[in-house]
């Protein structure tokens, strides 16, 4: 009797726990994603700005002290497979004028280069030349994306994971914001 007692006990003790199902839940979220941000700016070197830009991040965009700035300027635009495609370098990026110009000489070098702090970033042009001898075509109209990303990405990537644009916004272990002023 006991024996029978013990296993209905048993028997019923099983429906019970196996039909507590209900519906399913909401998804949870994904764990800690890294996020970056990706702010694009314009502007003209001149003399009147001393050949630099300034590039202040908004009040709302917190930018951490071990966060890294990488800036990209817009090289070119070229057309591939019947679309307009912009061609990204990272800065710092040097023109040699004698590889472009036959009549320049070979210490005739123009820079792009760039600096941060947490609050702002300085785009500027460093060269061995007077500025008013640049021409208009490295001087105005340029095109920048100021790229913000947490360093604990950057400490395993290759150089070139960093120095392709399209490459660091399509990486998966990244997601990024992008903002256009």
């Amino acid at each position: 009797m006991k024996t029978i007692k013990t296993l209905t006990l048993l028997i019923a003790s099983f429906f019970i726990i196996s039909s507590c199902e209900g519906p399913m839940g909401p998804p949870g979220q994904d764990g800690d994603a890294l996020i970056g941000t990706i702010f694009e700016m314009e502007g003209d070197f001149n003399a009147s700005n001393k050949y630099e830009l300034f590039f202040d991040f908004p009040q709302n965009f917190e930018m951490y002290d071990t966060d890294v700035v990488l800036v990209y300027i817009l090289w070119d635009i070229v057309n591939v497979n019947g679309k307009n495609t912009d061609v990204w370098r990272l800065m710092p990026q040097t023109i040699v004028f004698k590889d472009i110009y036959p009549n320049y000489t070979e210490t005739d070098v123009l820079q792009y280069n760039f600096d941060y702090t947490v609050n702002d970033v300085r785009i500027f042009l460093e060269t061995t030349m007077q500025f008013s001898d640049l021409l208009p075509a490295e001087t105005q109209d340029q095109v920048f994306r100021i790229a913000v990303v947490p360093a604990d990405f950057i400490a395993g990537k290759k150089s070139s994971e960093i120095s392709d644009l399209s490459i660091l916004m399509n990486n998966s272990e990244l997601k990024f914001n992008v903002i256009t002023k």
